[in-house]
């Protein structure tokens, strides 16, 4: 099955087809970096990183595009309440994202444009608007230039309103405006503006007002059409409605699809920082670790509102800690054999000497440890691929399995979830039973089959943006650095049951095994020694 998507004008779920063969041009509405980024905000990022590293893996070439708006009305106002410089302000926060879509293991985008790098666009898009009659000067005098709603039959188009329905837009003064939906292409230098946040233009100086940067910077990196548009909900009306008709009234076509996330709730409500009901980044990092908060926000599917709860976190924790239980101990199953995680022979692609499965292929079926748990059929898809692993586009079939020695293997239920518009419930359920078999197969001391499981879940962890070896989460400070300590405290308590065992002193054997186990530690005793793992 192909990439299929839900577009959101259409209000349907729809086949994807991109423009060009081979490959995907994307644009995502960026931050405005007017302060520091909560959870709401990374979701999209998280969001659309899946969506890319999904569309490589399945061996499309990404160009992915996402904007920075760095002048707004926010912005100036939060630089003088702060007493700063607005280009420090934004700089200041452009930073604190950043380090927020780092820490959750986002790839950057093949281009990061801001908004106060492309006035020459912007007044050239204007000027285009002005000659076919869709935007006007202000006869006011202020400077600002509007975009003429009624001017554009098909406004309302994407978010499905009407424009005799619609409220006033709240972007400028409406005493320039001929009708109060008008919205703000160019914003005229008020005398209470700072002087560095003006540009000079035919009609005076000013400031882009925020639909305009986005048609602009889009059309210059990805062309006057492209293949999909993304963005949280809540842009849908009115910044994406304004894209739309800004662009096409300009005679760009735009884009060809358009995707929306769903928001991340606190008690039912929307998060945001005019409602005060936020969850800073970095502070759910330090209690849960990236790749848990990550998780936790590309678990469920993306259209769906997410409610935020130290519960949730914490189940995401618990369930990261159960697959990486999983990656160690079958990594040092395989490295005791003197082997590595494979696929079958089958599972190579033919032109190459390497592990990597051909995009799409049609692969043998697998070992019974990789059959799907939700059908019990035993097959794999080679919807996978080597590493980008930065933010160029390298033109490779798909993300890291983070090992050059672990091949991608990933399972056809799991491919069939992600075809299915980015289906991650299903696909981590895939994930799940994969983790679960690769155990059974352990315990069994089927080290082949359990290698060939840790292979594909290595791969699916990889299109998820989860691979603890990847290079994105070098570095990375999570619940992980705690092994060595617990490893250590662990090994103490293993060699004094030992001894107790030694000596046939087997109730105090017993008390420690139990003290073990009451912490959630399983231990199991074999040939070499006893191991011990967390309790799923």
């Amino acid at each position: 099955m192909s990439f299929r998507l839900y577009d959101s004008a259409l209000r349907q779920i729809v086949p994807f087809e991109p423009m060009r063969a081979g490959e995907v041009s994307i644009y995502c509405c960026g931050a405005t970096v007017q302060s520091a980024p909560h959870l709401g905000h990374v979701r999209k990022e998280v969001n659309f990183d899946v969506l890319r590293r999904w569309l490589e893996a399945s061996g499309y070439r990404v160009t992915m595009v996402t904007n920075v708006t760095d002048i707004d009305d926010k912005i100036l106002a939060k630089s003088a309440e702060a007493g700063r410089e607005w280009w420090e302000h934004a700089y200041l926060f452009e930073n604190a994202f950043h380090r927020a879509f780092r820490a959750l293991g986002v790839l950057p985008p093949t281009y990061e444009p801001r908004a106060t790098g492309h006035v020459p666009e912007m007044i050239e898009l204007i000027d285009v608007l002005i000659e076919r009659g869709h935007a006007y000067a202000a006869e006011d005098g202020s400077g600002d230039i509007y975009f003429d709603v009624k001017s554009w039959p098909d406004y309302g188009w994407l978010s499905g309103m009407r424009v005799d329905e619609m409220t006033a837009a709240e972007d400028a003064d409406p005493r320039g405006k001929r009708d109060p939906r008008d919205f703000a292409l160019w914003k005229g230098s008020k005398p209470t503006d700072p002087a560095s946040a003006s540009w000079n233009t035919p009609w005076g100086r000013g400031r882009p007002g925020w639909h305009l940067e986005c048609s602009a910077m889009a059309g210059k990196y990805l062309g006057d059409a492209f293949d999909i548009h993304g963005g949280g909900l809540d842009l849908r009306f009115p910044h994406h409605e304004n894209e739309i008709a800004q662009s096409r009234a300009a005679g760009r076509p735009f884009a060809k699809y358009w995707m929306h996330n769903a928001w991340v709730t606190m008690a039912g409500e929307k998060m945001s920082k005019s409602l005060g009901n936020t969850a800073d980044v970095l502070a759910a990092v330090a209690a849960y670790g990236g790749r848990a908060v990550r998780l936790y926000l590309a678990g469920p599917h993306y259209r769906s509102a997410i409610e935020l709860s130290d519960a949730s976190l914490t189940e995401a924790a618990a369930q990261l800690a159960r697959i990486d239980s999983f990656l160690e101990r079958a990594a040092s199953a395989l490295a005791e054999r003197g082997t590595v995680a494979e696929p079958d022979d089958a599972l190579r692609d033919p032109s190459t000497s390497s592990g990597n499965v051909t995009a799409r292929a049609t692969v043998a079926e697998p070992d019974e440890a990789l059959r799907d748990p939700s059908t019990g059929s035993g097959s794999v898809s080679g919807s996978a691929g080597p590493s980008t692993g930065s933010g160029s586009v390298s033109g490779s079939a798909g993300p890291s399995t983070g090992s050059g020695s672990v091949a991608s293997a990933i399972p056809r239920a799991f491919a069939a979830a992600m075809d299915d518009d980015l289906g991650t419930p299903q696909a981590l359920a895939v994930l799940f039973g994969t983790v679960k078999e690769g155990n059974i197969a352990l315990e069994a001391g089927e080290v082949e089959a359990a290698g060939r499981a840790l292979a594909a879940v290595r791969s699916m962890l990889a299109v998820l943006g989860l691979d603890p070896a990847a290079p994105e989460w070098a570095g990375s400070v999570t619940s992980n650095d705690l092994e060595p300590v617990v490893d250590g405290l662990v090994a103490a308590l293993l060699e004094q049951r030992g001894q107790a065992r030694a000596r046939k002193d087997w109730p105090a054997a017993d008390a420690i095994r139990d003290r073990l186990a009451a912490i959630g530690l399983k231990i199991t005793d074999t040939a070499s020694g006893p191991r011990w793992s967390l309790e799923n």
